[in-house]
């Protein structure tokens, strides 16, 4: 198949602990965004609704969120909950394959972070904390995005934009 005509669908979650984000540092031998600090995330694949019930005649439900929380689990050992949706973006990555990252965010449920080995270092930060690190770009503005959000006890958090 045509890469035109394929994408990545790719979920990310920025987990809330005590009022701090985690963010986590990608190992330098990453092909995309070696060695700098992102959150959370991953690849949909197809086997994470095809292996279960479907919800309807033909249809799952929560697919997003299921991969948002196995992702968390899988790459800082963290169980979420309440998950929201908080903005979407699409990137072409360095093999030319494009992706479509729907952003999301969760409270921390339980455990300590153990981080996989695709990611080298973590931290739990404020948003003034998360301007020291070498984000990838818009991640920062993701989490201005989240803390106006929170700390406005806004409906919806609105727009992504630069600032």
């Amino acid at each position: 198949m045509d890469n035109q005509k394929m994408h990545y669908v790719v979920a990310t979650g920025i987990v809330i602990k005590e009022g701090k984000y985690l963010i986590a540092k990608r190992a330098d031998w990453e092909k995309a965004f070696p060695g700098r600090w992102t959150v959370p995330g991953g690849k949909l694949e197809s086997k994470e609704y095809t292996e279960r019930e479907k919800d309807a005649s033909e249809l799952w439900y929560n697919i997003v969120e299921g991969l948002v929380e196995r992702e968390v689990k899988e790459e800082v050992g963290l169980e979420i909950e309440n998950q929201k949706y908080l903005t979407s973006l699409s990137y072409i990555r360095p093999d030319g394959m494009p992706c479509i990252i729907i952003s999301m965010f969760a409270d921390w449920k339980n455990g300590e972070v153990k981080l996989c080995n695709a990611l080298t270092e973590h931290a739990w930060v404020s948003l003034e904390e998360a301007r020291e690190y070498d984000l990838i770009d818009g991640i920062f503005d993701e989490l201005r995005m989240l803390d106006e959000f929170l700390k406005e006890n806004k409906t919806h958090a609105g727009k992504w934009e630069k600032k």
